[in-house]
């Protein structure tokens, strides 16, 4: 097969699909052969997917009924789902004690419980056909921890967890689970938590972005999202064959103190 095709007709579904990583996958993925399904709660998800010649579900999966919906809809529409990303994702930005409780729920919805039912549904198929590609969006805080951010790091470590369980579950059947741990990245999410920060921390938005995102790092900038779109592409393809299980780091060295 021509390396540039690796997922000829290969269908994949990624959440969260309508920008930043999500967008960035969506286009990768479709340069390479795959049929794309993008699913987002926001309109902006139908536009990726004219740009990528692919189909668009919008939902909301907040809501556990609608997450269940939306795996059901894209198995009608394409048949199967070969690839699943889970990429969708948000932050809330304060401490434990003023955290409220519904919206500590609900990140725990859209980034831990979510991508587990959607596994739960596509699994049964992939294991039939015996191949598959599932493909957790953790974070660097799936590994390490930050202030003021209980909800995301509790599903993202979560999320690792999911993954290395499910990978074990799965692999006599031809299919790998692995997740991603991007470090910041030039997003739109990213840059919305900077003034959010600067308020808990106290300290200005050029400090967010010197001191607390980019600081720790030893490559003192921002991760492209297209840089993570090409790893989730190997991941994906038969070439990654034998990697399962597996919390692949792109922070530009965020992690390695």
């Amino acid at each position: 097969m021509d390396a540039s095709r690796q997922l000829q007709d290969r269908v994949a579904l990624i959440t969260g699909g309508g920008g930043g990583i999500g967008r960035a996958m969506a286009t990768v993925f479709s340069e390479n052969g795959a049929r794309i399904v993008v699913t987002d709660a926001r309109e902006t998800g139908q536009g990726v997917a004219d740009e990528v010649g692919g189909r668009f579900l919008l939902a909301d999966i907040s809501d556990p009924d609608e997450t269940r919906e939306l795996c059901r809809r894209a198995i009608e529409l394409e048949g199967r789902v070969d690839i699943l990303v889970n990429n969708a994702g948000l932050q809330h930005i304060s401490p434990v004690e003023d955290f409220p409780d519904d919206e500590w729920s609900r990140l725990v919805q859209i980034m831990l419980i979510a991508p587990f039912q959607l596994t739960k549904h596509v699994v049964p198929g992939m294991k039939e056909r015996g191949w598959g590609r599932i493909i957790n969006m953790s974070s660097i805080h799936g590994l390490v921890a930050s202030p003021f951010k209980s909800a995301y790091v509790a599903a993202k470590h979560g999320l690792i967890g999911l993954t290395r369980t499910v990978a074990l579950e799965v692999g006599d059947h031809g299919v790998t689970v692995n997740a991603i741990c991007p470090g910041y990245s030039n997003t739109a999410l990213v840059r919305s938590q900077i003034g959010d920060q600067a308020r808990t921390r106290g300290i200005s938005e050029d400090d967010v972005l010197d001191k607390v995102m980019l600081e720790p790092a030893a490559i003192k900038r921002l991760v492209e999202p297209e840089e993570i779109a090409r790893l989730a592409l190997f991941l994906a393809s038969d070439d990654a064959r034998s990697i399962t299980g597996a919390a692949m780091s792109i922070d530009a060295g965020w992690t390695a103190r």
